[in-house]
């Protein structure tokens, strides 16, 4: 028997998958790369915006397409905020809620009938990081939030914060290390909230992963910017903790801030990412951005430009505003019009092209250590590889067919900035 699993949004809803894919493979089910090949298919669903939910509609109609015969499991948050609809969509033939996706797995087999086969994973191809072609993987340490920013519908669907335990967070991390993956990324719906309801922190548990596993490469998801103290940073001296962090902004307007419900001013951002470059020899910082949010004036949107632009982020998401159904800020007042919404997206995305650039030029003649993904062949027969540089930018090489890198860490150089996908390009350094 085989599952196909399939995740759309945020970087929570891969660690869920790489969760679901252990507990599938414990029951004795292989896990599939192809739609077509599976006999259950398993999608977890987003619902950030409403083209998210869109995108989630239509895969649901798409994987029921391409194969009728397998049965189809829809789970995440676009079905968790309308399950008798989604129940109802033709070759669905179960929806289960965001709260009870620890059990996903059993509820599914329980509910379906299906068959299992309980074992132990042996070989490589039951490694379900490796299964699932990914090579870093994503450790879920909490769900829901506390705080309810205007414009989230996220926080509705998913519910109140619950930590994890930091034992089973350590534990989890051990296990992905003792098949060979090197490096794990913190996520969660509000990855800074850790701990609230265990009596820890995200300090501590990184204090702990740090203390009690072997992993190479330590990362974080998106953390609101409220949620770091000062001396946070001072995780970094160990260099496994990589420099760089997802702090997203929003707007770089005060006033919008406020109408957001955002719990971060702009003058308390800068001291931030004053303090962790500072901190940090190379700090990246990234960001997400609302455009259009209702009620943004001109001399709002030139705020956030000017802000945007004296910080200097390494790569900007930059998201126009979509009204949520359930949220205050669909029922404000002063809804933007799509095409200036349209325009001032372009005007920040030429913005963030360069900033991005410039970040990027900053690596040009240094050495850089970088985990290597799959590679894909070219003409000449020689190998292409992608990885990520500590701070997080993209960057290839080329190397031989008779030299494997996939999921090894190896010493770059530098060497020139791609513009036609804004990647870097580097040449391996010999040991």
């Amino acid at each position: 028997m085989k599952v196909h699993l399939k995740s759309l949004g945020c970087r929570l809803n891969e660690a869920e998958l790489e969760q679901w894919s252990q507990q599938y493979i414990a029951e004795g089910y292989a896990i599939s790369k192809s739609i077509e090949d599976a006999d259950l298919l398993v999608l977890n669903t987003c619902a950030v915006t409403n083209e998210a939910s869109r995108k989630s509609r239509n895969l649901i109609n798409r994987m029921q397409r391409r194969n009728p015969a397998a049965k189809l499991v829809v789970t995440g948050c676009h079905s968790s905020l309308i399950p008798q609809q989604t129940e109802k969509t033709a070759g669905v033939d179960l929806v289960i809620p965001n709260d009870k996706k620890p059990v996903l797995a059993t509820i599914s087999l329980d509910q379906l009938h299906l068959k299992t086969t309980s074992r132990t994973p042996r070989t490589a191809d039951d490694i379900a990081l490796y299964s699932r072609g990914r090579h870093r993987a994503f450790i879920k340490i909490q769900d829901g939030c506390r705080y309810r920013c205007s414009f989230c519908i996220v926080t509705v669907a998913r519910g109140n914060e619950r930590s994890r335990s930091v034992e089973e967070i350590v534990s989890e991390i051990r296990r992905f290390e003792e098949q060979g993956i090197q490096e794990a990324v913190l996520t969660g719906v509000h990855v800074g909230g850790f701990g609230s309801d265990n009596d820890s922190s995200l300090y501590q548990l990184v204090e702990k992963i740090l203390l009690d596993t072997h992993i190479p490469r330590l990362r974080f998801a998106s953390v609101e910017p409220w949620d770091l103290p000062d001396h946070f940073f001072s995780l970094f001296d160990d260099k496994r903790v990589l420099p760089h962090m997802h702090l997203p902004l929003q707007s770089g307007a005060d006033s919008v801030l406020r109408r957001m419900s955002r719990r971060c001013k702009t003058k308390e951002f800068s001291a931030l990412v004053d303090t962790a470059r500072n901190s940090v020899m190379g700090f990246n910082i990234t960001s997400d951005i609302i455009v259009g949010f209702p009620g943004e004036t001109e001399q709002e949107w030139e705020q956030t430009m000017k802000f945007v632009e004296s910080t200097g982020f390494g790569h900007l998401h930059i998201f126009p505003y979509s009204p949520r159904e359930g949220t205050k800020a669909a029922r404000l007042p002063d809804q933007i019009d799509a095409k200036t919404k349209q325009r001032r997206c372009k005007e920040l995305s030429a913005l963030a092209e360069s900033m991005k650039q410039a970040s990027m030029n900053k690596l040009l003649g240094t050495t850089q250590q970088v985990l290597w993904e799959k590679p894909v062949q070219q003409p000449n027969g020689e190998m292409l590889y992608h990885g990520y540089t500590p701070n997080f930018h993209r960057i290839k090489t080329l190397a031989p067919t008779t030299e494997s890198l996939e999921y090894q860490i190896t010493d770059v150089l530098v060497a020139t900035i791609d513009s036609t996908d804004s990647t870097l390009s580097g040449t391996l350094r010999k040991s």
